[in-house]
């Protein structure tokens, strides 16, 4: 088993794999002439016959739509059933009510988005594995206590009290790992026992009081009350992520080249740049027309692009693939399967520390319901909706992304609508089921296409 390919064959990013030279049997062909000639001869049938997603490259505009139909056909949906999700949405509360689209409203839910969705980053992880994580919710309200008390009750540096938050997080996500993968207990009991047990420390942690208010000119209270009043900051944000996702594009299809396997030709990766610049400039002028870019989408969208990635670029987001994929197939392969999952699980457990410090700046205070009521379901549902299966094998951390602005655009529109959190709570579970539902059937297609 390859370790960066997951179960249904495609890569961590979800790309087409390209078929190399010896994949393709032209290393063969060049030591026997006779065979190079018939495979020259008819080199369509030869690519469709070994993979038919090569047609995209050779066949234009017309190989694309075949690709996109063989997709759908096969069950590779990919993110369009969360960006057709959105869209109805948006549509859907627009029509409901005109101040919904407002740039008000659209820049206060990426703010208020970027909590849950830090969050989903570790639980997409988590995912991949295969296994869940019941704790994060719980972990999230205790390192904004420990914040809250070292900072505020002992007069700590915010600075350096942020950092033994976040690195209390990652330990309780250490050990959560290491009785998991060490010791054999199921994920499911061990994180439902960190649920209710850093639930209880907390509670210790914060004392009678059960309230601590932070600092309102802190480090934490900026994380989301800060924006870049500069419109260039917006704009220069967006320019860079086009900019840098062109660059990259060309240094791919340069490595590609020079390796003499099959690469995008220039046209569509400068049509891939052009659909990406649309939203980002759209962005920047939404945000510009309110207070400004706000500082908690960059730290948000930085967290993603990096565990993008880890998962992506390095052969430690190829193990985790490698793992959810089969972890005795990885484990035969080489790979040390019980630090993989301790580690996965501290990154979910850093992911929630830093999440609950988002929160906690939204209430500017730490206080006995951090952590609680919803918030685990939303992560967990986030990190679903946006794409992540939870068959595990399969994910990116854009599903974090997407998922968070799907919960986040059901809650907004429904305070605006005044509708109760009941019915609210409802249309989440609804969404979740379909998201489930639609994995499931994916995957099933994929196994009749004998692509799973």
């Amino acid at each position: 088993m390859t370790t960066g390919t997951p179960t249904d064959g495609t890569p961590a990013d979800g790309t087409p794999v390209d078929v190399t030279k010896a994949d393709t049997g032209e290393a063969d062909a060049a030591q026997a002439p006779g065979a190079a000639e018939n495979q020259s001869a008819a080199p369509d049938a030869s690519v469709a016959t070994l993979d038919p997603r090569l047609l995209v490259r050779r066949r234009g505009f017309a190989g694309y739509l075949e690709d996109l139909l063989r997709r759908l056909r096969t069950g590779e949906l990919g993110s369009i059933p969360v960006i057709v999700g959105l869209l109805v949405i948006g549509a859907v509360f627009q029509l409901q009510d005109s101040a919904f689209l407002s740039a008000n409203n659209l820049s206060n839910l990426f703010v208020q988005s970027a909590g849950t969705g830090l969050i989903a980053v570790g639980i997409v992880f988590v995912l991949i594995l295969g296994e869940i994580d019941l704790s994060v919710g719980s972990v999230s309200g205790m390192s904004a206590a420990v914040l809250a008390v070292l900072n505020i009750n002992h007069g700590m540096n915010e600075t350096l009290a942020v950092l033994l938050a976040v690195l209390t997080g990652m330990a309780a996500g250490a050990i959560h790992g290491f009785f998991f993968a060490r010791i054999g207990v199921p994920a499911f009991v061990v994180t439902l026992a960190g649920l209710l047990g850093w639930n209880g420390l907390m509670l210790q942690i914060l004392g009678p009081s059960g309230t601590i208010n932070l600092d309102d000119d802190g480090l934490v209270a900026h994380l989301t009350n800060y924006y870049f009043s500069d419109k260039a900051a917006a704009m220069g944000l967006a320019t860079f992520c086009v900019l840098a996702f062109l660059g990259f594009s060309l240094l791919d299809q340069r490595r590609r080249k020079a390796a003499d396997v099959p690469s995008r030709p220039l046209s569509e990766t400068l049509l891939r740049t052009a659909v990406l610049a649309v939203p980002a400039y759209v962005a920047a002028a939404v945000f510009n027309s309110y207070k400004g870019l706000p500082l908690a989408v960059v730290i948000f969208l930085g967290v993603v692009v990096l565990g993008d990635f880890v998962l992506r670029r390095t052969s430690y987001g190829r193990q985790v693939f490698a793992v959810g994929g089969s972890s005795e197939a990885a484990g035969r392969a080489g790979i040390n399967v019980p630090m993989v999952r301790i580690t996965v699980y501290a990154i979910a457990g850093t992911m929630a520390a830093v999440g609950g410090l988002f929160f906690a700046s939204q209430i500017n205070a730490a206080n006995q319901s951090s952590g609680a009521g919803s918030l685990l379901m939303n992560c967990i549902a986030a990190a679903v909706i946006g794409g992540t299966s939870l068959f595990g094998g399969r994910g990116k951390t854009w599903s974090a992304l997407l998922g968070a602005l799907v919960i986040q655009s059901i809650n907004s529109g429904m305070a605006l609508l005044g509708t109760g959190s009941a019915l609210r709570d409802m249309i989440t579970g609804a969404v979740l089921l379909a998201a489930v539902v639609i994995d499931s059937v994916s995957r099933r297609t994929q196994k009749t296409a004998g692509r799973a």
